[in-house]
């Protein structure tokens, strides 16, 4: 019988490193395009919650004859906070008016420069970035959080809705 030391040869060492570094090489791409999906998911998925919690808090709370959609209390025009839990006033924001007796136009939009737009419009349908925005400035808007950027990346998703 042979005297053979016990371990791994420099060879196999190699080609395991080998195989792990290929593995790396092919699943980096695949994690980050779920990390840019997941992001544009929510971003989609925030614009909608807002969108639909203004239109929620029109139905319960009421509107002020001014225009402006009451808070729950109702004393005063509701604040973002309170028709969002967890959501950056700094970044998101809506700017709404009331068109006719007892319809609003509103638009709820995103600012922030890290997702994918064209990810955000493929998962929420009407959203609409920056470069294709031509929507023009609400009269006597009502804001909620951060102003519309005027230049930049950001989304944009607009909806209308009645109050009886």
């Amino acid at each position: 019988m042979k005297n053979r030391k016990r371990g791994f040869s420099l060879v196999e060492l190699l080609i395991v490193l080998a195989v792990i570094a290929a593995l790396i090489a092919t699943i980096t791409p695949v994690a980050l395009n779920a990390i840019r999906k997941s992001k544009a998911t929510q971003v989609a998925q925030n614009l909608k919650t807002l969108a639909s919690a203004l239109e929620n808090a029109a139905y319960v709370n009421g509107t002020h004859s001014s225009g402006y959609v009451k808070n729950p209390a109702g004393t005063a025009a509701v604040t973002l906070a309170e028709l969002g839990r967890d959501i950056d006033d700094s970044l998101y924001g809506i700017e709404y008016t009331k068109t006719t007796n007892w319809a609003f136009e509103a638009i709820v939009y995103y600012s922030g420069t890290d997702v994918d737009t064209g990810m955000v419009e493929q998962v929420l349908r009407n959203a609409t970035s920056t470069t294709d925005w031509n929507y023009s400035d609400l009269p006597d808007a009502n804001k909620l959080g951060t102003s519309i950027p005027v230049t930049g990346q950001g989304m944009f998703y607009t909806f209308t809705f009645s109050v009886y």
